[in-house]
């Protein structure tokens, strides 16, 4: 089948915010050969690519005049082991949540802290996924990528990938290439990850002194329900801001002026801070801006009450910003892509 190319198409079936917007040009990936194909494509040839997966990390400041493409790679299946683990290969396209689900459910746990977050597989090694003491890069085997200057696939390691919190070397060469599955590492060896506040506090809460992996999932699944807004009721992208890093000094500064401080120490001296903890004290936490809010259950998380635009959600980012910059002199870093 020739490769559908739709012009002026609306986006916002394509966003969990739900904003409007639309794209010049929209195509769906569904096989490599159609990633060939768009390649060679006359109309498409020279315009800016926007590789969309779920839609569920990104925010539509505007139109994107270029050329959006859906990835709808699928399939799923078990490709041989390591000394340690077992490999599972996931098409791009598939749903992550599902995929976790599924997995766990085949007696192939090691992904339950990272349950319940929205998205597809190949936008898990984009943003380098993490949740409850687990980062996606800590399952990571491999992944198939096309790249569209050489007309090829190709495959990237873990050492080619340039992990780091909430960052790949696909976040910063957004376009070039396209993940078109990804190869998870499972352990044979499987110890459960429960030391991170909450799921110890709702363990404990379960009196389960012995998780196992099903008890994990159904923990993590329990706090993101109880947490964050569904977004097929309420247009969100999770956590809108990354959890700012400060130095030792910094931490000792913040810490005597706030005792309350949430943070967690990192290697090398440096803490990680709570921005859900800045944006409540900062005294946003549940703030509205015309259609746009902060969630009054998390103050990481922007909402689209009904009817925002991207600029109008935006706009509200930025007061979030200004105002955790003036009172704890630490800057926000957005984790959703703005387009």
């Amino acid at each position: 089948m020739p490769l559908e190319v739709l012009e002026n198409a609306a986006l916002r079936p394509f966003n969990t915010f739900g904003v409007d917007a639309k794209a010049r040009f929209f195509v769906r990936v569904r096989t490599t050969d159609d990633l060939a194909e768009f390649g060679a494509h006359p109309v498409l040839r020279g315009h800016k690519r926007l590789i969309l997966g779920g839609g569920s990390n990104l925010l539509f400041a505007g139109d994107f005049d270029g050329v959006v493409v859906k990835v709808d790679l699928r399939g799923r299946r078990a490709i041989g082991d390591t000394a340690d683990a077992w490999l599972v290969e996931a098409g791009a396209g598939e749903d992550w949540h599902a995929t976790v689900e599924a997995l766990l459910a085949d007696g192939r746990p090691g992904l339950e802290n990272l349950a319940l977050i929205p998205g597809q597989v190949g936008a898990a090694p984009i943003q380098n996924i993490g949740a409850y003491g687990l980062e996606l890069a800590e399952r990571f085997h491999s992944l198939q990528a096309w790249d569209f200057d050489s007309g090829r696939l190709g495959t990237l390691a873990l050492d080619d990938c340039g992990f780091g919190y909430r960052d790949s070397i696909f976040k910063r060469d957004f376009g070039s290439r396209v993940i078109t599955a990804v190869v998870l590492s499972l352990p044979k060896r499987w110890q459960p990850i429960a030391g991170y506040a909450d799921v110890a506090n709702e363990l404990k809460h379960r009196r389960v002194d012995r998780p196992t992996p099903h008890d994990i999932f159904d923990t993590v699944v329990t706090i993101r329900r109880r947490k964050l807004p569904d977004p097929a009721s309420l247009g969100n992208a999770g956590s809108f801001f990354k959890n700012p890093v400060v130095s030792r000094e910094k931490h000792g500064e913040l810490i005597a002026r706030f005792p309350s401080l949430v943070g967690y120490a990192l290697p090398g001296g440096r803490f990680k801070l709570a921005a859900g903890w800045l944006i409540d004290a900062a005294g946003l936490k549940g703030a509205t801006r015309g259609r746009a809010g902060v969630y009054e259950k998390q103050a990481l998380v922007l909402v689209n009450r009904g009817g925002a635009t991207g600029a109008e959600i935006l706009a509200l980012a930025r007061e979030v910003q200004d105002k955790v910059a003036e009172r704890f002199g630490v800057v926000l870093e957005p984790e959703p892509l703005i387009v």
